[in-house]
This record gives C-alpha cells, sequence and structure tokens, in this order.
C-alpha cells in the first residue's frame, strides 16, 4: 500500500534514455504486483500457460526488464526479507480484503456481469512464493543481480542510494523517501499507460522522478518531520493514519508543531493507536538492512531465457526472440558483446 503522501508531491517527467547507464535499485515484489494487476483477460483473469499456471508476471516483468536493458540500464532487483512486526496487521488486512474482493468477482462471473469482474479481479491479486521463485529464474537467466533484503525491499533499495551503490529506487509507493532515498522514479511503465482504478481501460502515465531534497525543500520539512507528516495521514505500520487528517491538514500540523513529540502530542495519537509513535518513527530512521552484498551484472543466457519461458511456461518463441532481441541486439551482436558491457 505504502504512505499517501503522493498529493505533495512536484515531480519530474523524464524519459527513459535519461536513465541511460544509471543503476536502477527495483522494488520487486512492488512491480510483479503491478504486473499482475494490470496484465489480465478481458473479463479480468490472470493470463496462465496451457497448464493453468499464472504468466502475468513473468509477461510484465520480461517486457519492462527488456525495455530498461534495452536503454543499457543497469538494474537491481530487490525483494522483501520478512515484515516488521508492526506490518502483520496490515498483511491481515489486504488478506481479508482480497478474501472479500474474491467473492465479489465469483459473484459477478455467476452474473456475467463483466465490468464488475473486471472490477473486482485486480483487487484479488496474490504474489505467491511460486511466482517470487518463477521471477528470480528469470532474472538470473537475464544475468540481472537478485538482492535479497533481511525486511523491506524499499529500505534496502533506499541503502544502496545512500551509499550511491545506485542512482534511484524504482517503486510506485513513497517508502522509499522516508527511508532516505535521493531519488524515487515511479511509473517505469513500457507503454506510458496505467491502468485505470477498477478498469482494464488505460491512460497515460510517464516516468516520473521526485528527488528527496526538492520534496523537503518545497515542504520546508526536515527528513524527520517528512516522516512525522507521513505517520498522520498512515503508514503501513499505523493503517489509516489520524481520522481526519489529509496530506494537506497534517503538513499544517506538523509545521504548526515542528518536533514529533509535539506533533503526535497535538494529533493524540495515543487515542488512535495502541503502538507507540517512537516504534513506527524507528522502523523508517532504523531499518534493518545488510551491508553485506554485492552487485555483479552477468553476461545474459538466451538459451536459459528460452528454455525456462518457451520450454517450462509456454510462452512462443517468437514474443521472447524479439525480446531477446530487444535487449541484447541480432544473434551476431550478441556474439560480439563481453561480459565487460553488462
Amino acid at each position: 500500500m505504502g504512505v499517501k503522501i503522493a498529493d505533495l508531491f512536484q515531480p519530474k517527467e523524464i524519459d527513459f534514455p535519461s536513465l541511460t547507464g544509471k543503476v536502477i535499485a527495483v522494488d520487486a515484489s512492488n512491480h510483479l504486483y503491478q504486473f499482475l494487476t494490470t496484465i489480465r483477460g478481458p473479463t479480468g483473469e490472470l493470463l496462465t500457460d496451457n497448464d493453468g499456471n499464472v504468466t502475468s508476471h513473468l509477461i510484465g516483468l520480461l517486457a519492462r526488464t527488456s525495455n530498461m536493458l534495452k536503454h543499457n540500464m543497469k538494474i537491481v532487483y530487490v525483494f522483501d526479507g520478512k515484515p516488521p512486526e508492526l506490518k502483520r496487521a496490515e498483511t491481515r488486512r489486504r488478506s481479508e480484503a482480497k478474501k472479500e474482493a474474491s467473492a465479489q468477482y465469483e459473484a459477478a462471473k455467476a452474473e456475467e456481469d463483466v465490468e464488475e469482474m473486471r472490477k473486482y479481479a485486480s483487487r484479488t491479486t496474490r504474489l505467491t512464493k511460486e511466482m517470487v521463485e518463477e521471477a528470480k529464474t528469470l532474472l538470473h537467466a537475464l544475468g540481472i543481480p537478485i538482492l535479497e533484503a533481511p525486511s523491506e525491499a524499499e529500505a534496502q533499495a533506499a541503502f544502496l542510494c545512500k551509499q550511491k551503490d545506485a542512482h534511484a529506487v524504482a517503486s510506485q509507493d513513497a517508502d522509499a523517501l522516508l527511508f532516505g532515498s535521493p531519488r524515487l522514479i515511479r511509473n517505469l511503465s513500457v507503454s506510458g499507460k496505467k491502468k485505470k482504478t477498477n478498469t482494464l481501460t488505460y491512460q497515460s502515465n510517464k516516468p516520473e522522478l521526485i528527488l528527496l531534497d526538492d520534496l523537503l525543500n518545497s515542504l520546508n520539512l526536515n527528513q524527520e518531520q517528512l516522516i512525522s507528516l507521513s505517520m498522520l495521514v498512515g503508514t503501513d505500520y499505523n493503517m489509516g493514519g489520524i481520522k481526519g487528517l489529509g496530506p494537506q491538514k497534517a503538513l499544517k500540523l506538523v509545521k504548526e508543531h515542528k518536533t514529533p513529540d509535539a506533533i503526535f502530542s497535538a494529533a493524540k495519537w495515543d487515542e488512535h493507536f495502541e503502538v507507540s509513535w517512537q516504534e513506527v518513527q524507528d522502523l523508517f530512521t532504523n531499518p534493518q538492512i545488510t551491508k553485506d552484498y554485492s552487485l555483479d551484472w552477468h553476461k545474459p543466457d538466451p538459451d536459459k531465457i528460452k528454455n525456462f519461458l518457451c520450454g517450462e511456461r509456454g510462452f512462443s518463441e517468437q514474443r521472447v526472440d524479439s525480446a531477446i532481441t530487444t535487449m541484447f541486439g541480432t544473434k551476431e551482436e550478441q556474439s560480439q558483446t563481453s561480459l565487460g558491457d553488462f
């Protein structure tokens, strides 16, 4: 879900060529969920192979990654580890919401109500362990490094950026900014389009860059205050935030009271949450990350890519050959590419 502060952003529209040569730390789960939500059939059903195995996540991963590699971006996918204890309530809430959406989808299906089926289908999205492993298999074949975060992927990705091992975090959620990433990139879609909520129709949606320093300057806040503001409107660790406080009202409250003690006292935090504000704040200021990592890009293996996607998952050779050519050129060009280029 992430924190709901996007209304306060003043993003800069960018294009793929502007990221050439840059290392981009991708929030893997965020992107895979996006593929599962948007890559669906006409009545909202997930795409599958001949054996009924879901392929939507792999289709999206292949398309988006091929586009990024075409522009010589260096990508590292960061996967979630064990979620913080405070996030379990949000996980349970999402699970219950999916169950309800599944029931509504089945009811719409029984009534042959296509519009309602589309409406509820994406709300049932689940990213399984099997899907995550399949994504990793494809990424290994592509020669792209994978980093397993000890906890939140966005916290680890933000750390990579703070260490200057990556240029930016790619995620639809804003949490990476709270974890201190200097740059956040959103809307890295191949088509430049975004699926409208509860429909299968799309609207124009160009990639955009949010700079943390610019955001803080425009709001006249420091990093601690940005975290306080976000906690007021709600995070994955304190769902819903303080009732009646949207981003603008929360911003006014933060500016009026300055320090966390004064802010959360004025907002009557203790009347809304059993967990202390200090515990939530600490998850952003002292997240669990690892410094023990290496980012090694390897020469992609077209045979492994085809064996997995075509041989095991029923992809058409034409689709995969097209993606390979997009990423790495013709077979002749592939043979002339050295490992150092990756």
